[in-house]
């Protein structure tokens, strides 16, 4: 008997708050010729030089990499691109672990567990195919899995923030719950009717919110698949549009989601209605991207939320107040927002499609650190090592790791 990690309990469950991601389009940017070493000479400069000030490349993929996530505590990296492929490599040399194949069109998602031990690579395809680590002595060696089957296009994956349960959004509207190693679905959740473009587990990992194309909201209790609630476009005030974002409090009590109208609506999940909307972004922009962080330490009151729009805008609002505190300046679409962990949760990193990614002190809105190097936009990001480091996933075919924290002499 598999244990029941979604438990009604109060207990220590948490999830990691930099585990978001958003599906931005391919715009047929070409792709980087691989190389083991890649040098500024060696890519298009489109007009002008760019500093490179990472760590390391890991240059690959065959064409635009579409999502990467950091290892929960090694110094690994899964990338999934659009040359079907996935891949797990050393972020400190760049080293191919396990190239992570069977997929027949592009990786789209790629999530380590919440314990490291498994990863699972979500594509176009439909697939979601799962490895896991092989012996105790290092994370040097992954074996092949199974593969899940259901959806009829991966959107988004998520592992349950305390144990081996999986949750992918499609394309064909519906949403699918698996549990690992076995691979039985636990549950298809049906309540929607467009794709299902974005979904979390809450903090807590009592429940599920997912939210699709068509504007609608639903949260579910993962044993059942009737929902608790469903809120429609017009009750969450998206005026038909569709939902593209979404994120949890800590607390497991309020939803943010974003549209593509370019609006931000709050919803309180135990009264199951809308309770404040944000207003910062361009009307018609996009909100790709979507975090709450702990500005303070404390992890009291309702908290901060940060929003990033395809008007090139991070907006970041106090929630008690729906009150916007500071606006941070991309050039482009804000593709990615992440937070850092404890004890640096008033830090946060930006990505974006001018082709940076930039750390911020969300305190304040000043900027840390800038981070280039890359030829197109960045389409994915995640944190690694406790937040010391940043991995990237470039249009350009390549990833690239930064140190996030600020230059000495800043």
């Amino acid at each position: 008997m598999q244990k029941d990690y979604i438990q009604e309990d109060d207990g220590d469950i948490f999830i990691e708050q930099d585990d978001v991601y958003a599906e931005v389009p391919d715009d047929d940017n070409p792709p980087m010729d691989e190389d083991d070493e890649v040098g500024d000479s060696d890519l298009p400069t489109d007009g002008g030089d760019i500093k490179d000030n990472s760590l390391q490349h890991f240059p690959n993929h065959n064409g635009s990499v579409f999502a990467v996530s950091c290892h929960p505590t090694e110094h690994l990296a899964a990338s999934g691109g659009e040359d079907d492929l996935g891949y797990i490599w050393d972020i400190t040399d760049g080293e191919v672990i396990v190239k992570l194949t069977g997929h027949t069109d592009s990786v789209s998602s790629t999530a380590f567990s919440f314990d490291g031990e498994l990863i699972a690579t979500g594509g176009m395809d439909g697939k979601v195919r799962i490895w896991r680590r092989v012996g105790k002595e290092n994370y040097r060696t992954w074996e092949f899995l199974t593969e899940l089957q259901g959806p009829d296009e991966v959107m988004w994956l998520r592992w349950h923030p305390k144990g081996p349960i999986l949750l992918a959004g499609s394309n064909d509207t519906t949403v699918w719950l698996w549990q690992l190693p076995s691979g039985n679905i636990m549950q298809v959740f049906a309540g929607h009717t467009g794709p299902v473009q974005c979904g979390e587990f809450t903090p807590d990992g009592k429940r599920i919110v997912t939210a699709c194309a068509d504007g609608t909201l639903v949260y579910w209790d993962p044993r059942s698949p009737n929902p608790i609630f469903k809120l429609s476009s017009q009750d969450v005030r998206s005026d038909s549009n569709g939902i593209t974002s979404l994120a949890i409090n800590p607390s497991s009590t309020l939803a943010a989601v974003g549209g593509t109208s370019g609006s931000v609506h709050v919803v309180s999940l135990s009264k199951g209605e809308v309770v404040g909307t944000l207003g910062g972004h361009a009307e018609g922009e996009s909100v790709e991207a979507i975090q709450f962080i702990d500005i303070t330490g404390t992890s009291d009151g309702r908290g901060v939320v940060v929003t990033g729009g395809t008007d090139g805008k991070a907006c970041i609002w106090d929630v008690s107040t729906m009150r916007l505190r500071a606006t941070l300046e991309h050039q482009d679409a804000v593709t990615t927002v992440l937070a850092y962990p404890a004890p640096k949760s008033h830090l946060i990193v930006t990505a974006s499609a001018d082709k940076t990614l930039k750390t911020w002190d969300a305190r304040t809105g000043m900027l840390a650190k800038e981070h280039t190097g890359h030829h197109g936009p960045v389409l994915s990001a995640s944190l690694g090592l406790q937040g010391s480091v940043v991995v990237s996933a470039g249009d350009d075919g390549v990833c690239l790791v930064f140190t996030t924290e600020a230059d000495e002499e800043q």
